[in-house]
């Protein structure tokens, strides 16, 4: 076979040498140690929660290193693209707060190495694929899928590994002639690599995993598609020679392709990046860990924390503790820290799937909102309202003052309340704060019936006094609860509860139903005084 000659016939178009392509994309220059990472995900409109995980593990590692991060967008399946799914990926990262060097960008591309859509390399790629084609080590490929999932059934048959290699690549010995003369008549082929069965195994050193062998690869995989575009195998590749990674990072779900991969770095004779296959995200199903599922789980989304209103800053946090196993023992050290100075670091990776728990997301979402200033939960919660809920919305800017006053409730301190998990349950929760939204939906306590109720409210309006400090307004309530037969010590009510017809919880709760509807919430001092004496006034007025 005159391999230059396939070579030629198969991209005539091809004029541009390797050479010329590492001519075009130089070394970067950066500090020695710098780190260069990417991310690349198919435009098919869905962005998930693995996203965003390798995202973090990536901008990390680059920017702690003074390296660059980068977005490149890998189209190379037209048949699951779904329009507009580019802008769907980088406002998900950009809303996450993933913030890119170079790389893909709603308005085209940013960066020197691009550009960074594969369905826009085409050319670079076939400058590769000739050159393999005139090494003999690339083939047309004429199978038909009816005759690759015939030699499948036959595999299965004779408990053979499945896929086209060995005797089973039927195009790899074709002459020029038979090439030609196929391609003339019409039909559709795909370039394979020429792979080789030498028995011998590969070892790589996986930044997470450890030394990973398994056998070299022996299959005559795709290079090029039959649109001449290429698969992921032969894209990447190529993309992170030329774009200059360091590191590749990716699910372990692409472990058993390694081969094909690290067979390519090496018949190009290019240095290969570090591989860093991260664990698969879980759940537990019952007494059992399952893989999160597009079809199943709506939390596998990045979109549904963006609905539930889920702060930015709780998902990082939250993924930090999947990350590295130290990160919640750092937190606890550095509890007024912004997460991104937290170490990140590889080596501290799990190798086991990593499970995600809403519950425990939710507590560090409480925790995350209370460390935050009143203005810096307004800013969040009203960006959330202005796309989530306008009506609400509405009310925060309607009552900037009373808003800002009510989330100074509870706020500083050694132990700040932990009011608000989400944006979404921010809504619900301050409601009683607006009188468009009060409702009252607890009961008055068990132990105060209606007249009870009456006559406790019409004492305490009697003698509300709306300029009384906090410890004046606590001293008139205690008088009440004893001139009404309550304990005021509720200790006193729980040894002896003949004695007494409740304790001041009883009464304190009665208080805190009629102001904000709910027998759980915030100081009541605090609170009458972030509605107003007018406010106040008419609401318990309602209960005499």
């Amino acid at each position: 076979m005159d391999y230059k000659a396939l070579a030629d016939y198969l991209f005539p178009d091809v004029k541009d040498t390797p050479e010329d392509i590492e001519a075009r994309f130089p070394e970067r220059d950066l500090p020695a140690g710098a780190n260069v990472t990417r991310i690349g995900p198919s435009p098919t409109g869905f962005v998930h929660l693995g996203n965003l995980y390798n995202a973090i593990i990536g901008e990390r590692i680059a920017h702690q290193s003074q390296g660059v991060f980068y977005l490149r967008i890998e189209d190379t399946d037209n048949k699951r693209e779904v329009e507009g799914a580019v802008e769907t990926v980088i406002n998900a990262m950009d809303y996450f707060g993933v913030h890119f060097d170079e790389g893909a960008t709603a308005e085209g591309d940013n960066g020197k190495y691009g550009p960074y859509r594969q369905r826009q390399r085409r050319d670079i790629y076939h400058v590769f694929a000739k050159l393999l084609t005139e090494r003999g080590l690339a083939y047309p490929c004429f199978m038909t899928a009816e005759e690759i999932e015939a030699v499948r059934e036959q595999q299965t048959a004779n408990k053979e590994n499945p896929g086209v290699y060995g005797k089973y690549a039927k195009c790899r010995d074709l002459g020029l002639d038979e090439v030609k003369a196929n391609i003339s008549a019409g039909k559709e082929w795909v370039l394979r690599f020429r792979g080789q069965e030498t028995g011998e195994t590969i070892a790589v050193e996986d930044a997470i995993r450890g030394k990973l062998e398994m056998p070299r690869n022996n299959m005559d995989f795709v290079l090029l598609k039959s649109d001449g575009i290429p698969t992921y195998h032969f894209a990447h590749v190529i993309d992170d020679h030329f774009m200059r990674s360091t590191h590749v990072i990716r699910g372990e779900e692409w472990i058993s392709s390694l081969p094909m991969h690290v067979e390519l770095f090496s018949t190009f004779g290019w240095k290969q990046p570090v591989y860093c296959h991260t664990a698969t995200l879980m759940k537990m199903d019952g007494e059992s860990k399952r893989k999160l599922s597009k079809r199943k789980d709506p939390e596998l989304a990045l979109a549904y924390y963006q609905q539930e209103g889920i702060s930015r800053d709780a998902v990082w946090e939250f993924l930090l503790t999947l990350l590295n196993s130290n990160y919640e023992e750092w937190r606890i050290a550095n509890p007024g820290a912004d997460y991104h100075e937290f170490p990140y670091t590889l080596e501290k990776m799990s190798v086991s799937g990593a499970l995600v728990d809403l519950d425990k997301m939710r507590d560090i979402s409480k925790n995350v909102i209370c460390r935050m200033t009143a203005e810096q939960v307004r800013d969040g919660w009203l960006e959330w309202c202005s796309e989530y809920n306008k009506d609400f919305a509405d009310l925060i800017k309607k009552y900037p003052e009373r808003t800002l006053a009510a989330l100074n409730v509870g706020r500083g301190g050694e132990k700040p309340r932990r009011d608000i998990e989400t944006w979404k349950q921010a809504c619900d929760f301050m409601s009683f704060y607006y009188d468009e939204t009060f409702r009252v939906t607890d009961p008055m306590p068990a132990e105060c019936d209606e007249a009870t109720v009456k006559d406790f409210f019409g004492r305490y309006l009697a003698t509300y006094d709306h300029s009384d400090d906090s410890a004046a307004w606590f001293g008139k309530v205690k008088a009440i609860t004893e001139e009404m037969g309550f304990a005021v010590k509720p200790k006193d009510y729980k040894k002896n509860p003949d004695q007494y017809r409740g304790s001041i919880v009883h009464i304190t709760n009665m208080l805190r139903t009629a102001l904000t509807g709910h027998a759980n919430a915030p100081d009541i001092w605090e609170v009458s005084h972030v509605l107003g004496e007018e406010i106040t006034r008419r609401r318990l007025e309602a209960f005499v």
